[in-house]
């Protein structure tokens, strides 16, 4: 039972630093709250469009970082007989998914959050950085084409599976925890990007560079 707890914990913490949203902390020092800017998300690029690149960079890290702080939890040996028993890459995975969850709801700000991409990011960071890494450069080739951020990220994160299960890149050893990791960010992210999507097919949603809300 104690051992249960311990991986419960984790799991809590998880969401809880996923709560804690960067463009809200940042906002609370500037006296603004970006939820009634722009579009109304509490994320990097909303930031970006409505405060500054300077608001924006401080923004993304803080939710990158606590991705990858989630995600790291996982990992840590905390004393418990079930670390050893239980896959670390599991917690790992869960945790971080956690923390994603924890950003597109956070319990400190009335479950109104962004949409998961930046912890998302960061969460794959510290569990698979050469994933990371493929997909960044994904999302980078699909701003340079589209210039849609929200499409670029939808279609990052429904790439993951793909490379995960993406023969060579694992030494032909495909980690069922990963993989199902994967999967569960892309439903996410897909789901949190639906109102980008619907005004992609109105054909009202701007391109990076433009100065109308996404």
């Amino acid at each position: 039972m104690h051992d249960a707890g311990v991986v419960i914990g984790k799991l809590v913490l998880g969401w809880l630093l996923g709560s804690l949203s960067g463009s809200l902390l940042m906002g609370r020092l500037r006296g603004v709250d970006i939820r009634t800017m722009g579009s109304g998300n509490a994320g990097g690029t909303n930031a970006l469009r409505t405060v500054g690149w300077r608001f924006a960079i401080a923004v993304v890290a803080i939710d990158v970082g606590k991705g990858v702080l989630a995600a790291w939890l996982g990992f840590a040996d905390l004393g418990d007989s079930l670390h050893a028993a239980m896959d670390p890459l599991a917690q790992a995975c869960a945790c971080g998914f956690m923390a994603v969850l924890g950003h597109c709801w956070p319990v400190f700000f009335g479950f109104r959050g962004g949409k998961g991409g930046a912890t998302a990011f960061g969460a794959v960071l510290m569990i698979a950085p050469w994933l990371a890494l493929a997909m960044a450069a994904c999302w980078l080739l699909l701003i340079l084409i589209g210039r849609y951020v929200g499409l670029a990220t939808v279609l990052t994160a429904l790439a993951g599976p793909l490379l995960v299960a993406a023969p060579g890149l694992l030494d032909g050893q495909v980690s069922k925890a990963l993989l199902l990791f994967a999967v569960s960010i892309a439903a996410l992210i897909t789901f949190t990007h639906r109102s980008n999507l619907a005004r992609m097919r109105a054909g009202t949603e701007p391109r990076i560079g433009r100065s109308s809300a996404p």
